[in-house]
Order: C-alpha cells, then structure tokens, then sequence
C-alpha cells in the first residue's frame, strides 16, 4: 500500500529507452523514448494489430523487446526490470486469463499467491482477504456472483473478475488491456472511474489500452498512439481538460 507520504507523483516510476519490437520483418514500434511520472493514467491507442497489447507484453515482463530497455522505480526496492517487476504489476489481460471450474471469488484470491509461501493457502486464504476481495467484487455488482463458477458467468461479468483480482493485488502499476470492452455504459464508467481512482489517491500508474476517444479524454492522464504506417511515429501527449 502507498502512504500518504509516498503519494508524490513528481517521482519517476517507469523509464523507457529506445524501446522496439519486429514481428517478423515488420517492426510495430521502435525508438520509443518516455519518462512517465508516478501517479498517471496513460491510455494506450491505435488501430487493431498496431502492437498495444504486446506492447503492455513488454511491460509486464512477458515480451522480449528486440531492442531497447525498460526501467522501473519501486517505492520500496529500488529500480527493476519488468521480469522482477511482475510482482508490483496488476494486469487485466484481454481474455481474462481466468480458472474457468473455479469460483469467481477464489480467481480474485489468486491475485495475492506471490505473498504467501505454497502451503500458506492450502486450506484457504486468510479471511481478512476472503473479505477485502468480496468487498471489491460487491463493488463491481458481482456479490451474488462470488461462489458461482467462472465458466457459468457472462463476459462482462469474467471481465469484471478479472479486473477485480488486478485490483485486489494492490499494485504499484497497473496494465489493462481493453478492461471496459464488454462492459455497459454504467460500469464502463465505474471500472474506469476506479482506475483513476487508484492514479488520484494512491499514486498508481496506469497504462490502459482503450479505443473509445471520449473515454480517453475523460479519465487519462497522457495518450501514447501508435501508428500503423511507421514504427517510429508513435506519438506522447499530454490529455489537455
């Protein structure tokens, strides 16, 4: 958890140096320089296959770049490469990446294994977690969901899940990719609205991918748009309200 004295979003949180990434013969992005501040909403644009979720791939540890390096400043440990990052990282993954025969609130629970040795949780979690995760999933209309198995929810309702167990990690940097795609109006705007919570109150990071430019606008920080045309045109803006 961040303190109150840790809250100052001057600090920079992750550095990027001449970041690329080619896909067979074809580069998605190169040459991608940033120093994004502690405590911003950065959403993440550009058409369909221009490379944003691999992209956040390379963030999350789980992409190799073909060049290029990617820092991270912890609160507590110093600097990090994303591999030995992925502990302070809550991803919401495009396709959920949810235990279909398991219970929605035991998917949430899973977000805290990497605090516990291996036979901490054999018999169950703690139950003040087993309480803070139903509080969050109560928050994202999903209480009566919590026992149900996840293969017997909705989309919307497995990507409410998904974005619960991120949440319920209480990490220092968040990574959603197309967290709101199969979400309503009302909690489109409840997810995104908590996630700029997390920026605003606890000095959380947040790279986003969304494609809905009014959603942009209204709850990022800075825009990072990719261009399908040529790897080196990807542009950083500052959200202006």
């Amino acid at each position: 958890m961040v303190t109150a004295a840790e809250k100052n979003t001057g600090s920079c949180h992750v550095t990027i140096r001449g970041l690329g990434l080619r896909s067979g013969e074809r580069w998605l992005f190169r040459n991608l320089d940033l120093e994004v501040k502690r405590g911003r909403f950065i959403a993440v644009v550009g058409p369909s296959g221009v490379g944003k979720s691999t992209f956040l791939g390379c963030l999350n540890g789980l992409v190799t770049p073909t060049e290029g390096e990617i820092e991270f400043c912890c609160l507590q440990r110093g600097r990090h490469t994303p591999a030995n990052f992925q502990g302070h990282t809550g991803v919401v993954f495009q396709h959920n990446l949810l235990v279909p025969n398991s219970s929605v609130l035991t998917n949430v629970l899973c977000g805290r294994l990497g605090r516990y040795p291996w036979w901490r949780t054999l018999f169950g979690f703690p139950q003040p977690d087993r309480e803070s995760a139903f509080r969050i999933l109560a928050d994202l209309g999903l209480a009566a969901y919590t026992h149900r198995w996840v293969c017997e929810t909705s989309g919307g309702e497995q990507q409410r899940a998904a974005f619960a167990r991120a949440l319920f990690q209480e990490p220092e940097l968040y990574l959603a990719d197309e967290p709101v795609s199969n979400l309503d109006t009302y909690m489109t705007g409840r997810v995104l609205g908590i996630l700029r919570q997390e920026v605003t109150l606890h000095g959380r990071t947040v790279f986003c991918v969304l494609h809905n430019p009014d959603l942009v606008e209204r709850f990022a920080d800075h825009v990072l748009s990719f261009d399908p045309t040529d790897a080196t045109a990807w542009n950083y803006r500052e959200v202006r309200r």
